[in-house]
C-alpha cells in the first residue's frame, strides 16, 4: 500500500491526494511538517519538500513525478488520454498551472497567509509577471467543463487545489484578484470540481488540518 507523506495544507499534497482519491488507489497518510530536518524525511525527499510518497520500491517525491508514477502503476481510471499528443496537452496545462501561475504567485504568500511582508518592488514583479501568464494560460484551458475538455485529469487534480490560491494571493496583497481580471472562470469551475465525492474529501481535510493549527 502507499503512504501519503505531507500536510492536508499542502497543495500539492492534495493534488497527489486527489489523482489517488479518483482512481481508487488504497493508501494511508503520515503527517510530515513542511522542511523537516529528520533525516528518514530527508532520505525520501532530500529538499524535505512535500507531498512525497512511499511505495512498495522505495520513496519518491516531487509532485508529477507522483502522478506519473500512480498514472503507469495504476492505470485505471485514466487521468491522462491515450493519445500521445493529448497527453502532451494536459501536461502543458500542468506546467502552466503549477509553474506559471501557482509558483510565481508564491512569492506572495508569505504577505498573504503568512502574516509577513512582500516589497513592493516584489509586487510589481509578480502583478507583470502573472498577468502575462494568466493571459497565456487562459489561451490553452478549455474549462469545457473540465480545464483540459470534457475530462477530468491530471490537470484538474492541479487546478482545483492551486488556481484559488492564486487568486488569494493576489487579491490580499494586490488588491485584485488577477484571475478574475484575466477573465479566467475559476470560480464557477472550482465549484463544479467541488461536487466531487473526491474533492469534497480533500477539501474537508484540509479544512480540519486548517483548523488544528
Amino acid at each position: 500500500m502507499l503512504t501519503l507523506c505531507g500536510s492536508p495544507i499542502s497543495n500539492y499534497y492534495n493534488k497527489v491526494k486527489l489523482a489517488l482519491l479518483e482512481k481508487g488507489v488504497a493508501f494511508t497518510e503520515e503527517l510530515v511538517p513542511i522542511m523537516s530536518k529528520n533525516e528518514a524525511v530527508l532520505a525520501a525527499s532530500p529538499l524535505a519538500k512535500i507531498p512525497y510518497i512511499r511505495t512498495p520500491e522505495g520513496a519518491l517525491c516531487e509532485s508529477q513525478a507522483i502522478m506519473e508514477y500512480i498514472e503507469t502503476a495504476y492505470p485505471q481510471p485514466p487521468l491522462l488520454p491515450a493519445g500521445a499528443f493529448a497527453a502532451a496537452k494536459v501536461r502543458e496545462l500542468i506546467t502552466f498551472i503549477d509553474l506559471h501561475l501557482e509558483l510565481v504567485a508564491r512569492d506572495l504568500y508569505p504577505q498573504a497567509f503568512f502574516g509577513g511582508t512582500v516589497s513592493e518592488s516584489s509586487q510589481a514583479r509578480v502583478r507583470k509577471q502573472l498577468e502575462k501568464n494568466i493571459a497565456a494560460f487562459r489561451r490553452l484551458a478549455k474549462f469545457s467543463p473540465f480545464v483540459a475538455g470534457d475530462t477530468f485529469t491530471q490537470a484538474d487534480c492541479a487546478a482545483f487545489v492551486s488556481l484559488p490560491l492564486v487568486a488569494m494571493a493576489t487579491k490580499a496583497v494586490l488588491g485584485e484578484d488577477l484571475l478574475t481580471a484575466g477573465d479566467v472562470d475559476y470560480k464557477t469551475y472550482v465549484k463544479f470540481i467541488g461536487e466531487r465525492p473526491s474533492a469534497q474529501k480533500v477539501a474537508a481535510d484540509r479544512k480540519a488540518a486548517q483548523q488544528k493549527k
